[in-house]
Order: C-alpha cells, then sequence, then structure tokens
C-alpha cells in the first residue's frame, strides 16, 4: 500500500510540475525623466506590444503594468502577467515570428504612454538547446528503481 501511495504521489508530482510552463518574459528596467534622472520608489505605467514581422507590424498581443520603481529606478516585470489589451501571450505562434517588443513608459503612472522603443526578440539560450535537444527530459522511464529522467532518478521508493 506504501508503494501504490508513494507511487500516485510521484505521477502526481510530475503531472503538476508539466503544467507549471510560464506563459511571459521577464522585462528589466531603469526608469528615467526627460531630463535623464533616475525616478525611484513611484508608481509608473508600462504598456508592452508585440508585433509580428516588423517594428510596425500588426500587433498579436499587447498589455499594461503599473509597477512601482525600487530605489534605484529599477522595475522588474514578467510580460504576460499584466492586464492584457489585445491578444492572448499564450496563443502567439512563435514559431511565425519575427516578432518584436515595443515598451511605452507613463512616467506619472497613468496611462499616457510615450513609445520608448522597440526590439526584435530574439531566442534565450534555453530554447537554443531545446530546440537541438532529444527530448530525453520529457520522456521519463519508471523502473524498481524509481521514475528516471535522463538518467538521472527522480523518486526513489521501496519495491
Amino acid at each position: 500500500m506504501k508503494n501504490i501511495f508513494t507511487l500516485i504521489c510521484s505521477f502526481s508530482f510530475i503531472a503538476m510540475s508539466f503544467a507549471q510552463s510560464p506563459e511571459g518574459f521577464n522585462y528589466q528596467a531603469v526608469i528615467r525623466d526627460s531630463g535623464g534622472n533616475v525616478i525611484t520608489s513611484q508608481n509608473v505605467g508600462v504598456k508592452f506590444s508585440i508585433h509580428q514581422s516588423s517594428a510596425s507590424g500588426p500587433i498579436a498581443y499587447s498589455e499594461t503594468q503599473s509597477p512601482t520603481t525600487n530605489e534605484f529606478g529599477l522595475i522588474n516585470l514578467q510580460i504576460g502577467n499584466g492586464t492584457p489589451l489585445s491578444g492572448q501571450i499564450e496563443t502567439i505562434d512563435w514559431g511565425s515570428g519575427p516578432y518584436f517588443l515595443e515598451t511605452s513608459i507613463d512616467v506619472s503612472g497613468g496611462t499616457n504612454y510615450v513609445v520608448m522603443g522597440s526590439n526584435q526578440l530574439m531566442s534565450v539560450p534555453y530554447a537554443l538547446y531545446a530546440k537541438n535537444s532529444s527530448g530525453d527530459y520529457w520522456n521519463p522511464t519508471i523502473s524498481d528503481k524509481g521514475i528516471s529522467y535522463n538518467q538521472g532518478n527522480v523518486v526513489l521508493f521501496d519495491v
């Protein structure tokens, strides 16, 4: 009975870990006023727009966020966790790129956004690795020694 309970708990943990993939990505910036002075400990309005094909192409997704800068004027956000304006980040077909991120800011914390610029979104190292991966991490094997991913035992249980 103990083995069955352990096995069920193990599979539940694995199922939950697959469901935890975040739909978004990190963004960090230092906010400055028009004179170049850092804006510290203040609410700001931020609008993100993801354009497809070019910096002025159609908007695949846009959202707003209202962070507070820290004592250095820094904001740390997750694009995909804001208030959506158009589209859904989880339905973007990232293979149909290129995609460009346009960032707009309202330093007074409102919605009178000024476009700060647009940059092409590029691959991150783990995505480049995953592109060429054999998929071993996602194909578990179960034996009397436990559940194994890529030759590493994740959970050991009594048999």
